[in-house]
């Protein structure tokens, strides 16, 4: 591979300028449409038109002499031989590559398809039989194949070496294959297996994965976008960005939504604090037993769990509907509910039997049964479409507080389908729906926003919701895959898996990458002491600026040790003080102890105790070390109040020379009447 070894930052946000004009020309008829009228109707075009590639071929011709001329008139941004021809060309060929590649074969996709859904089964050997087929798809030249093996390799879900992996994405990545260019990106953005950390290289193989349509790669730039990581911050390009990301999840999400975010922090149960959340596995027996014994709400609840994947269960369709028929044969109407949920989202709809469970659910006044009836003459299942009939089951439903009730009533008054169109009501249940946690409702509220339907168009507003859209992605499970590489002690693998999620953006993986690194654990060979600590403070500061407080706390800490950045007492009071604006403790006991020894800030005894009672009210688990330090606080202000500088003052502007004189006279008076006597 040619060298594109950059000095600056500078010189990577050209180029991806320049990509970026490539990327702005291509738009999917459904985005067109919806911002001509309707702001729904993008997420309903999946067909490929052949126009677009006939686009972004002529947008790279286009762009090629204005990068051009742009990169050999920046003698600031590049080095002299990487302005070379020979760079520029590297550039020019990849974005070629990405526009001129033939897609891959039909039935090779199918394999594909097959070998990923075998992949996501709960079942071992469904697993391994997956992986043999990836491997065959990518011995016939299925790029995609490849690419797949190639990151379940790195992130470790499969045995074998990781520079192997290396090799795949650079292979890959010359024939225009857009996971591999993502890869690339992530390999030289967090400097593994033998690459430096170089941000300039990573945002153009990022860029270039954009450009092909990966996923990951959209996400991260939307996400570096919108915090101004590596790049100036521009929200309209974080937005267009998430929206394309945000897009394709939402067309992957089945009935049940996207999988729920799991937020374990590995910092927090090294402290010695348990994880609420996470289930230990003799907890799942006993709920399996528990259930096995007749117990119906232990039999919804171990339903409800692997039906959504929640409390660190995976999602397992099979063993749901197990749980759920032994609920449901007892006459447990949300039971019916799911039952009715699971055979109608399965491969193979069964919509006589969904009809009849939701029925039974409805019959019983539970939402859920409901929802499923208004669904289903909604859009015809296995029955006659009655639109009245539906809008009357979501409005039970909704009224009950069932979010997918709320979330079909509002996309009803989006698109005006069965109601008069009205983007106010829209907006309204989708605000309803999304209270509770339902992506599409995220998703939809994030297109009105960013188009201003039924409200004041806010691009920060929808960056921030179609965030939360992508990070509901099936890439949210690796945070239960970091968290089991981390429990069976294979620290490198889910030092990866968390690099590559806070790549994504995800505020929790940052931390547990940034703790990997401060206790030594990420596998990272070669490092010093003060890289160790820099990386992790790079990942503290990302965290932090997404609202965690404790990652600031993090950052004063490195600060006032100087841990991979110089000892600055006052950095660590402000980042000290930007923590206590959320009530952390543990900040507000650092500024009472730095206020008490007037380091960093004015010495104040006054405010020291302050702040020190600001922290016992903010958490018990500061009341010891608070009373401590109140202790000591009284103690060195009754030495001080001792030794003031004002009582000494008064003392040494007394006339001592009166004094003086008075007492020499009385000694004097004393010698002479001890001679007399």
């Amino acid at each position: 591979m040619v060298d594109l070894s950059y000095r600056t930052l500078s010189i990577s946000v050209v180029t991806l300028c320049w990509i970026f004009i490539s990327l702005g020309s291509v738009e999917c008829e459904g985005t067109k449409r919806s911002r001509d009228g309707d702001p729904s109707s993008g997420t309903e075009s999946k067909e490929k038109s052949p126009n677009i590639r006939l686009k972004l071929q002529s947008s790279v011709k286009k762009s090629g002499r204005i990068m051009a001329d742009t990169l050999l008139n920046a003698p600031l941004m590049f080095a002299r031989r990487d302005k070379s021809s020979t760079a520029l060309e590297t550039v020019h060929s990849k974005s070629r590559a990405i526009a001129n590649r033939v897609p891959d074969d039909p039935n090779l996709d199918f394999l594909f398809d097959s070998a990923l859904k075998l992949i996501d089964s709960p079942s071992t050997s469904d697993r391994r039989r997956g992986y043999r087929m990836l491997e065959k798809a990518s011995e016939s030249g299925h790029s995609r194949s490849g690419a797949t093996l190639a990151w379940e390799v790195l992130i470790g879900k499969l045995d074998g070496d990781m520079s192997k992996s290396v090799e795949i994405f650079e292979k890959l990545a010359d024939t225009g294959e857009p996971e591999s260019h993502t890869g690339l990106g992530f390999l030289n953005a967090v400097g593994l297996i033998g690459f430096s950390s170089d941000q300039a290289r990573a945002l153009v193989h990022y860029m270039l994965g954009a450009l092909g349509g990966s996923v990951w790669a959209q996400i991260v730039l939307g996400y570096r976008y919108k915090y101004g990581v590596s790049v100036v911050p521009n929200c309209e390009k974080s937005l267009k960005y998430y929206s394309l990301a945000g897009k394709d999840v939402v067309d992957r999400l089945s009935l049940a939504g996207g999988a729920a975010v799991h937020r374990v922090r590995l910092m927090d149960l090294d402290d010695g604090k348990s994880s609420s959340y996470w289930l230990e596995a003799d907890t799942v027996q006993y709920f399996e037993l528990e259930a096995g014994r007749g117990n119906v709400n232990i039999q919804v609840t171990l339903g409800q769990m692997y039906y959504y994947g929640l409390r660190g269960c995976p999602r397992d369709m099979k063993k749901a509907e197990f749980y759920f028929n032994m609920a449901a044969k007892k006459g447990n109407p949300t039971a019916m509910g799911y039952l009715g949920k699971i055979h109608l989202e399965s491969d193979h709809p069964g919509n006589s039997t969904a009809f009849r469970y939701f029925q039974m659910a409805a019959e019983r006044n539970n939402p859920i049964g409901m929802s499923g009836l208004g669904l289903m003459y909604l859009e015809g299942r296995g029955v006659d479409v009655d639109l009245a009939k539906a809008k009357r089951y979501f409005v039970k439903a909704a009224d009950r507080g069932w979010v997918e009730g709320q979330l079909q009533l509002g996309l009803m008054y989006l698109k005006g389908i069965g109601v008069k169109q009205d983007y106010r009501m829209a907006i309204n249940y989708f605000y309803l729906a999304a209270h509770s946690g339902h992506i599409v409702a995220h998703y939809h509220l994030a297109q009105m926003h960013a188009r201003g339907f039924g409200t004041m168009r806010s691009c920060m507003t929808a960056v921030e919701l179609y965030k939360r859209v992508v990070e509901r992605g099936k890439w949210n499970e690796y945070m239960v895959l970091g968290y089991r590489k981390y429990q069976s002690g294979k620290y490198r693998h889910a030092f990866i898996v968390y690099a590559l999620l806070a790549e994504l953006g995800y505020e929790v993986a940052q931390t547990n990458a940034a703790f990997l690194l401060e206790k030594g654990l990420s596998g990272l060979d070669g490092m010093t002491a003060g890289e160790k600590y820099a990386r992790a403070y790079n990942y503290w500061r990302r965290a932090a600026v997404q609202g965690y407080s404790s990652a600031y706390v993090k950052m004063g800490d490195y600060h006032f040790y100087g841990l991979g950045v110089p000892v600055d007492y006052e950095a660590a009071a402000h980042h000290y003080r930007l923590a206590s604006s959320e009530s952390n403790p543990q900040a507000l006991y650092n500024i009472g102890y730095m206020h008490e020894q007037g380091i960093g800030l004015p010495r104040d005894f006054q405010l020291a105790k302050r702040f020190y009672d600001l922290a016992a009210t903010a958490s018990s688990d500061a009341y010891v070390p608070v009373l401590m330090a109140l202790v000591k606080l009284a103690a060195l202000m009754a030495v001080d109040s001792l030794f003031k500088y004002e009582l000494w003052e008064k003392v040494l502007r007394a006339p001592w020379d009166v004094y003086a004189v008075i007492n020499l006279g009385i000694i004097l008076i004393l010698l002479i009447w001890q001679r007399i006597g």
